[in-house]
This record gives structure tokens, C-alpha cells and sequence, in this order.
């Protein structure tokens, strides 16, 4: 009998947005690996051992280029259907020009370069007609940009789709979805006790918008209700 349960691969699964996906998944049938930074122990550990053998947790530094190509030797014998990139920092609501060298590179390279090259490393785990997503935000579209604030984490996410545009165009002839993910104004340590959205009423959305672009190629830039994006 053919096994037809597929398998996503949650990078950034440690907690919130991250954690509420894997738990998602793993209710709608899908073996899920995701990747927590460090050892320490987390929530995803907890869902794992009552994931009945669903759920296995790796560890991921993702800012650290060996070690997302120490994950992909190790998984080297799996296909995934769904690679997600989730992991993202933001350090408060500065005007550009008192943000800190040392700050806007650490931003950059966590939202931006580092999911890029988890995607670019992990690229030939995913099966051809698979799924390669990222979590951005409406916060990355420079039309929706009209009343400023969040300079840094605004153009950290705009680099990322800017990066991931660059990507869908490089492999032009790639059958894999791409997508850019808008998960709302959602109640993290990210989005603040005042968002819109509890992670409950996210993720669903989330899952449901990944799942309902499977099989079409190209790059989408959508939110949780399926709605696409100005860029």
C-alpha cells in the first residue's frame, strides 16, 4: 500500500505563529518536522510527544549557514511536500536613522538573508510539484505603507520578498508554489497584546491558504484568508 501522508518541514517552530502551524498540521494528518534554536526545551517538544510519532523536532540555528546544511544532510532522505520558513525578530519602533549598525544587520539577516538561505539550501528536499513558503507580513508591501513606523521590520520583510521575487525568478521553470504569507495582525510577542488575531484564528487561515495554492506554480504574496497582496 503507497503512503500518501505528506510531510512539512516548519523551520522557526518553537512558539506562537511557528508552533500553532506544526500543531495544524500534525491534526490534519501530515508528518511535520520543526526546528526550535538551541536545546532548550520548548512547546514543540511537548506536542511532540503527544504527536504519536507525527511530529519530530530538530534543532536550527538558521542565521548560522553550517547548520541549516548539517539539517539538510540529515534529512537528506526525506521529500517534504511543504517547506515554511516561519522564524523573524524585530527590535521596537525606531525612525531608520537612529537604528544601530550592529541592529539593522542583526533584523536583516534573521528576517531576510537567513530565510533565504534556508530555502536556497533546502531547495532539493522539496518535491517538484511541492511547496516553498515564508512568513512575511503587509507589513513588507511598500503600496499598503502609509503611515510609516516600523521602519526596520518593514524593510526587512520587503527585502525578503524582494529576495524571494529574485528566487521565483531565477527558477523560472520550477513547478513548486512559492508563496509569501501574511498571517494578519496576530497577538505574539511580535504583533503585540493589542492585534486582531489570537494564533487560533491565524493559523487555520494560514494552513488552509498554503494548501489551497498546492500545485500552482509560480510566487503568490497572500494572507490568511486566501487574499492576495499588494506588493
Amino acid at each position: 500500500m503507497t503512503d500518501t501522508r505528506k510531510t512539512a518541514l516548519i523551520v522557526g517552530a518553537s512558539r506562537t505563529l511557528g508552533l500553532g502551524l506544526a500543531a495544524e498540521y500534525v491534526r490534519r494528518g501530515w508528518d511535520v518536522i520543526g526546528t526550535v534554536r538551541g536545546n532548550r526545551r520548548t512547546g514543540l517538544h511537548d506536542l511532540a510527544e503527544a504527536s504519536g510519532g507525527r511530529l519530530t523536532v530538530e534543532s536550527l540555528e538558521m542565521t548560522e549557514p553550517e547548520q541549516i546544511s548539517a539539517l539538510g544532510d540529515r534529512l537528506a532522505r526525506r521529500t517534504l511536500d511543504l517547506l515554511f520558513v516561519n522564524a523573524a525578530i524585530t527590535r521596537g519602533d525606531i525612525p531608520i536613522g537612529e537604528v544601530p549598525t550592529d541592529m539593522f544587520t542583526e533584523v536583516m539577516i534573521t528576517n531576510a538573508l537567513s530565510p533565504m538561505r534556508v530555502v536556497e539550501s533546502l531547495r532539493p528536499l522539496v518535491a517538484p510539484t511541492g511547496t516553498i513558503g515564508v512568513m512575511s507580513s503587509d507589513q513588507g508591501s511598500i503600496a499598503l505603507n502609509t503611515e510609516g513606523g516600523q521602519d526596520l521590520y518593514r524593510a526587512s520583510k520587503s527585502a525578503l520578498n524582494q529576495l524571494m521575487r529574485s528566487y521565483a525568478a531565477r527558477y523560472a521553470e520550477d513547478k513548486r508554489t512559492l508563496l509569501l504569507m501574511d498571517p494578519g495582525w496576530v497577538r505574539t510577542g511580535l504583533g503585540g497584546p493589542d492585534a486582531d488575531l489570537g494564533v487560533e484564528e491565524s493559523v487555520p487561515g494560514v494552513a488552509e491558504t498554503i494548501e489551497s495554492r498546492r500545485g500552482v506554480p509560480g510566487l503568490h504574496f497572500l494572507d490568511y484568508q486566501g487574499h492576495d497582496v499588494p506588493w
